[in-house]
């Protein structure tokens, strides 16, 4: 009989299902528990590693020399991709995250849009705080980066009389043959949106995207939405022209991260900050479980991974 290949993830294997065949799933988190659990550390061949606890992948990924797939519970890799050892497989989370993420979008943007924020505010003071505020309806909405989650987010838009533009790396056609614009064309898309919704995986070519320039070209009283990376976007220059009342923001990811208590942009005015919790809602827990039982099925029989985002040979596998 060959020896199960040893699988470790944090979550309860219970929520699973029953195991391939050839496959031993333990409930593992090597940021949380006793090094006595550890002992089969060099003989785990698949790793999914927490997002919500302290991980030394630094450390932990060398000692599993068996290893042959990591997979991340996010989308984004950015935090993950550099400890990953020659010969492994990464895969992302994609599509995991679509309707949690989409949704918090969603809800930045109108807050912020219909100054609710302000009307909490105004509740705690016992204030009736009546203002006219714009409306999604008959606005110009501009998603950079048009995944997954761009278009789950597009699907939700669909309702609010809104128009959509699309920006990926290249251009191309959506999956519902709409038009996706090249990051090439943002300086003469950003003039034209009164919202842009940053849905990026940060990379070289995205950190800093949202720069001064790319920022002064936004049109007045523009919101920018951030559920992508903080680093996507320059803190100082979104000071700026938030600080100015020129520009609103509503950000769930900032750089740095945490924000520090003492940090400007808790103040800034028309700036809405939510705690990076773009997929922290009950519609995470059973769309990872269906990927990670679609993952360890394949990983057992030998059949092509989905999500791949970098091969075994470190090379980046472009998204589909």
């Amino acid at each position: 009989m060959s020896k199960q290949r040893l699988v470790w993830t944090p979550l309860d294997p219970a929520g699973l299902g029953v195991p391939p065949d050839g496959l031993r799933v333990e409930r593992v988190d090597p940021g949380v528990d006793d090094a006595d659990w550890l002992g089969e550390i060099a003989d785990v061949a698949f790793y999914v590693p927490a997002y919500d606890t302290p991980v030394d992948l630094a450390s932990v990924l060398p000692a599993m020399t068996s290893l042959q797939v990591v997979q991340a519970q996010l989308a984004g890799v950015d935090a993950v991709v550099r400890h990953v050892p020659d010969g492994v497989t990464l895969c992302n989370a994609r599509g995991v995250h679509d309707a949690s993420t989409a949704e918090l979008a969603m809800t930045l943007l109108l807050a912020t849009l219909r100054g609710i924020p302000e009307f909490v505010r105004a509740q705690d003071d016992g204030r009736w705080a009546y203002s006219v505020r714009p409306a999604l309806a008959d606005r110009t909405v501009l998603l950079i980066g048009h995944g997954s989650i761009g278009e789950a987010l597009e699907r939700r838009l669909d309702g609010f009389e809104c128009d959509v533009l699309r920006v990926a790396r290249q251009p191309r056609r959506d999956s519902r043959g709409n038009d996706v614009h090249g990051l090439d064309d943002l300086p003469w898309l950003l003039p034209r949106a009164d919202a842009v919704v940053l849905l990026v995986p940060l990379r070289d070519a995205t950190r800093g995207l949202a720069g001064a320039a790319f920022l002064a070209a936004m049109k007045d009283g523009a919101v920018l939405v951030n559920v992508s990376r903080g680093p996507v976007v320059d803190t100082d220059a979104l000071l700026a022209e938030t600080g100015s009342g020129r520009l609103l923001a509503a950000v769930d990811v900032t750089d740095p991260e945490p924000l520090p208590a003492n940090h400007p942009l808790w103040r800034s005015p028309g700036v809405l900050v939510s705690p990076h919790v773009g997929g922290a809602s009950t519609a995470m827990a059973p769309r990872l479980h269906a990927l990670l039982r679609t993952q360890l099925t394949r990983f057992a029989t030998g059949e092509p991974l989905v999500n791949v985002v970098q091969g075994p040979d470190r090379r980046p596998v472009a998204a589909t």
